[in-house]
């Protein structure tokens, strides 16, 4: 191994005091050369031309190579990334975040379904609650994580009270029975007042979250739901880095401004190697007694943006007065909804193509069984 070799693996050990990864894996460090004289030539890239943290990354670098006995000194050049080469760094970044996830509860058979959007009002809450019965309706337990901190309504909308309390070191999600299921909830409705404003910033935030996901028992869930805030903030990428298995079911409206935000959601989940399984449009249109469609929001939004993105539009749902009154009273619509429903639907879809149970039988075993059956009533 050359002088070279050897100081690119001892720089290996110098870590970006930001993204806590070694700045040779992250690609930051280029050439690197050593003279016989044992002077050392470094190539340094930052992510931005006034980094706060160069100071240490270059005492760290130079103390790394003259660590090196054939090293008696060091001349540093001190670069910045272009914009292809520090998109490449924040997804290596990802992706050794990821690969350190934390040990959860949550069971690794458990699909974790992230329900997400660009933009608030689009009801991402309202079909976190009724999705999350439809599921527990066929006889799963569905664990439901309020990640919405400041905006918590789940408790309310799944008709959960009480305390929330601690069994062996970890939090025990409230339970609810739904014909042969259970949903299991965690939120701050549980902890807080429902008219209690939280002034909390990010770092107490990214907190609450990472507590209900590490420090609870998911234990025996066959699904987590989690309902997030808008947009791609704290919250969202705390989840990506304690959930690296998570992936994204993104709700529109039909409404282009809608769509447009949405797709940054989806931009955001693929940079942070989070899958986006589909596209969900709400509010599709209202209909009258009469039998009229009225397109309120405009339409084909959901297919527009599904299309864009090259994931299934999962499901369209309208605008229906039963829903919001649901809610309201915690008994969301889908518990007196007909099996065909939309909302039923978009369940059975889960469960069989978009996100099914890990274990569950593939398709090649559902084609077999298939065979098997036609075979058997033949004869």
């Amino acid at each position: 191994m050359t002088s070279s070799e050897i100081l690119r693996l001892r720089l290996s050990r110098v870590l970006d005091p930001e993204l806590g990864a070694s700045i040779v894996e992250l690609g930051m460090v280029g050439a690197i050369s050593v003279d016989q004289d044992g002077h050392a030539v470094v190539n340094v890239a930052l992510t931005t031309t006034g980094c706060p943290l160069r100071a240490q990354i270059e005492r760290d670098v130079r103390e790394a190579a003259l660590s090196l006995d054939e090293v008696t000194s060091v001349e540093l050049f001190m670069g910045v990334l272009d914009a292809t080469e520090r998109a490449s760094l924040m997804q290596k970044a990802r992706t050794i975040a990821q690969r350190s996830a934390p040990q959860t509860s949550v069971p690794f058979r458990a699909p974790v379904l992230m329900i997400a959007s660009g933009k608030g009002g689009v009801g991402k809450s309202s079909i976190t609650s009724n999705l999350a019965f439809a599921l527990a309706q066929t006889g799963l337990t569905i664990g439901v994580l309020d990640a919405d901190i400041w905006g918590f309504s789940l408790s309310r909308l799944l008709g959960m009270r009480g305390e929330v309390a601690a069994r062996n070191g970890k939090m025990q999600p409230l339970e609810r029975a739904v014909g042969r299921g259970r949903i299991k909830l965690l939120s701050m409705g549980l902890l807080a007042d429902e008219d209690q404003a939280l002034l909390w910033r990010g770092l107490m935030v990214q907190k609450a979250v990472a507590q209900f996901i590490e420090d609870a028992d998911w234990s025996d869930i066959d699904y987590l739901l989690i309902d997030t805030p808008p947009g791609t903030g704290d919250i969202a990428m705390t989840l990506s880095r304690l959930l690296p298995q998570m992936g994204q079911l993104l709700v529109t409206t039909p409404a282009v401004a809608a769509q447009r935000v949405a797709a940054r959601s989806a931009d955001f989940a693929r940079k942070s190697n989070i899958r986006v399984l589909g596209v969900i449009e709400n509010m599709s249109g209202l209909f009258c007694p009469c039998g009229t469609r009225h397109n309120l929001f405009g339409e084909g939004g959901g297919r527009a943006l599904a299309d864009e993105l090259g994931v299934p539009l999962l499901a369209e749902i309208a605008l229906r007065a039963e829903i919001g009154q649901g809610g309201d009273i915690g008994e969301p619509a889908v518990l007196h909804e007909a099996g065909d429903g939309v909302i039923h639907q978009l369940a059975q879809r889960i469960l069989s193509d978009v996100a099914p149970p890990i274990g569950a039988p593939g398709c090649s075993a559902r084609m077999l069984d298939s065979i098997e059956r036609a075979v058997g009533a033949l004869a």
